[in-house]
């Protein structure tokens, strides 16, 4: 028993913030039991009671309450999730390694993609990863020089945590360095003997400018290696966008300028295509829209061989909520066979007070 004490767990211990509710309804029954017997009191004096209404002083009510209070408690415990044991199981874990490859320069600032499309492609990027479930994930991030913000990870909250960070004034440097960062990603990846057989891909989400870094190159030495290379372009296509600046509060919204002259931008889908193409991949033009990010996943999992990797011996515990659920349901039945028996017996009483009277 103390074996089973000691490995108990709770999956979802913020149910507990439940019982404020039963302590409350609690304190209701308390309250009402004592406003029922100051009436009686005021009925008749107390050793009268006994004799005129025997039933009604006896400790069914208490008991009826008590059986209610504990069909709470075990209902929230049950909530929980109580967990116990230790056993042990041999799975095998498989799936791909993935880098997600975030452009984060200036122009990601743009507007055209709603509220703007670094902040879509990092929405775009937890879809895709939220999709492919239990594969190993990492993130580049890139503008003038390409960083690596998180290395191939199981930890998808990780990952989620540091695609929220993400923006403009993490980089070193300003441009769009898109060859440079794909280049990092494969090399992240690593080699063909490196993956233990698990597939492996690149995901770029960029608007697709890039400052003469090679990137259809990059990903054609990426596909040689067996790394499968996939764009998604964020942004207006064809009438592009302005690139804010950070003003002065209450100002007027100022926009980025060149030789005196509004910086417009606009995605390109040639070269994110290109790229696509030379790494084996596919292009998805998301541009100001929407983009279902489940079929690409599915799309990108098609085309990569899903291997076994090592297997690895995982704890498991047994649920125990079934149990808590059986209590809450006895003590509900016994409840009600006391209000049954209740109003069975007052039935009885008032038979018996109206024969006597006939």
């Amino acid at each position: 028993m103390n074996g089973v004490a000691s490995n108990l767990e709770f999956t979802h211990p913020a149910a507990a913030m439940l019982f404020l509710i039963v302590l409350g309804l609690g304190a209701l029954l308390v309250w009402r039991e004592v406003w029922r017997r100051r009436a009686l009191a005021r009925l008749a004096e107390s050793t009268l009671l006994p004799h005129i209404a025997p039933r009604v002083l006896g400790a069914r009510h208490a008991l009826r309450a008590g059986l209610l209070i504990t069909a709470m408690c075990a209902l929230v415990v049950g909530l929980m999730d109580p967990r116990a044991g230790d056993a042990l199981e041999s799975v095998e874990q498989e799936g791909i390694d993935l880098m997600v490859v975030v452009d984060v320069s200036r122009s990601m600032l743009a507007q055209d993609a709603t509220p703007d499309r670094l902040t879509r492609a990092k929405q775009f990027a937890a879809d895709v990863v939220e999709a492919l479930g239990s594969d190993r994930v990492g993130l580049i991030e890139f503008a003038g020089v390409p960083a690596l913000r998180c290395p191939l990870t199981f930890n998808h909250r990780a990952f989620l945590s540091q695609l929220e960070i993400l923006s403009p004034q993490s980089t070193v440097r300003g441009g769009s360095m898109l060859g440079d960062a794909i280049r990092m990603a494969a090399s992240s990846l690593g080699g063909a003997n490196e993956s233990n057989g698990a597939g492996r891909a690149i995901v770029v989400l960029s608007d697709g400018e890039d400052m003469e870094s090679e990137p259809i190159e990059a990903a054609a030495t990426a596909a040689e290696t067996g790394i499968r290379v996939v764009t998604i372009g964020i942004g207006d296509s064809v009438d592009g966008a302005r690139i804010p600046i950070d003003g002065v509060a209450g100002a007027p919204r100022r926009y980025l300028l060149h030789d005196a002259q509004e910086v417009w931008t606009k995605m390109d889908p040639t070269l994110l295509e290109s790229v696509a193409k030379a790494g084996n991949g596919f292009f998805v033009g998301a541009g100001s829209g929407q983009a279902e990010m489940r079929e690409v996943a599915a799309l990108l999992a098609a085309g990569l061989d899903k291997r076994t990797r090592e297997r690895a011996d995982v704890t498991s515990r047994a649920p125990l909520f079934q149990w808590c659920v059986a209590v809450a349901l006895l003590a509900l039945v016994v409840e009600c066979t006391l209000t049954r028996a209740k109003t069975k017996s007052l039935n009885t009483t008032r038979e018996t007070m109206l024969e006597e009277v006939a």
